[in-house]
């Protein structure tokens, strides 16, 4: 699949019509889209520039763009919840995912946060995704092999516990580690025992009580810096003149994000100290 220039055959483009609903199709030589505007052929679309509107038989017009990662991640079959590209964006900004990094994830679910880590890593780096469910690793595998065309050399989906691993696993220690599971708490010994000092750990979690839990056992681990957490809030605006106001719906709270940095070997964080109460 292409990322730019005219289409081709083998894109995956999205048709939006006037009321702003989206069709995904796939572009095969003598396919046609049917809806209820009329037909409108692969054929015609093939050569034509993204952001162009074609016609259908009925008169129907669409506009056409690829799809976006936020497109493929939003529309993709799932097995498990996918983390929100919002939360996504913070994991790859605030946990330095950068190009040629060697990135640890568990679980992998629905493959969401693998094409992200993917590309962010480049063919220079490397992602090694782990999930306990055979059923969530396949789909896993298939998204991303679907978003990309192929399944890229520089990722190692696996089936197996996280809490299993040693950095033989992965060729040594790794950079950056994250982690989406129902008790993270329980793998700190092993973030621990693959994160190279200076290295990140971000985990993903939904409820108050998991927060608590985590954020406790990182400080007895006595090896990371004092954890942050934080939530991210997305609101769009509806932008019409006077009636310019905010949308009734947002994407309010999926998750809590928590970060930390590995420290090096034999190092004591020191005591946080907080301000006296007058």
């Amino acid at each position: 699949m292409a990322y730019s220039g005219p289409f081709k055959y083998g894109d995956r483009v999205q048709l939006t019509d006037a009321k702003r609903r989206h069709f995904t199709l796939y572009l095969k030589e003598g396919n046609k889209f049917h809806s209820h505007q009329g037909i409108v052929e692969h054929d015609d679309i093939v050569g034509m520039d993204e952001g162009s509107v074609i016609t259908s038989t009925m008169g129907g017009q669409f506009l056409m763009f690829r799809h976006l990662m936020v497109d493929h991640v939003l529309s993709m079959p799932r097995g498990a919840q996918v983390i929100y590209p919002k939360d996504a964006a913070q994991i790859l900004i605030e946990g330095d995912i950068f190009r040629g990094a060697k990135v640890l994830e568990a679980g992998a679910g629905s493959g969401a946060l693998s094409m992200a880590l993917l590309r962010a890593v480049g063919p220079e780096g490397h992602v090694y995704s782990y999930e306990l469910r055979e059923d969530h690793i396949g789909y896993a595998i298939d998204n991303v092999k679907e978003y990309f065309g192929e399944q890229p050399q520089w990722w190692s989906p696996r089936l197996g516990d996280f809490q299993e691993l040693t950095p033989e696993d992965t060729d040594g220690p790794v950079d950056r580690i994250v982690l989406d599971m129902l008790e993270p708490w329980e793998m700190l010994t092993t973030v621990k025992n693959m994160l190279v000092p200076g290295g990140v750990f971000i985990t993903y979690v939904a409820t108050v009580p998991q927060l608590m839990k985590v954020m406790e056992g990182i400080r007895e681990q006595q090896c990371f810096t004092e954890p942050r957490a934080w939530e991210s809030l997305v609101r769009d605006w509806k932008v019409e003149g006077l009636a310019t106001r905010p949308e009734h719906r947002m994407n309010a709270h999926t998750a809590f994000l928590i970060m930390t940095r590995r420290l090096a070997d034999g190092v004591v964080p020191p005591r946080p100290k907080r301000k006296a109460r007058r």
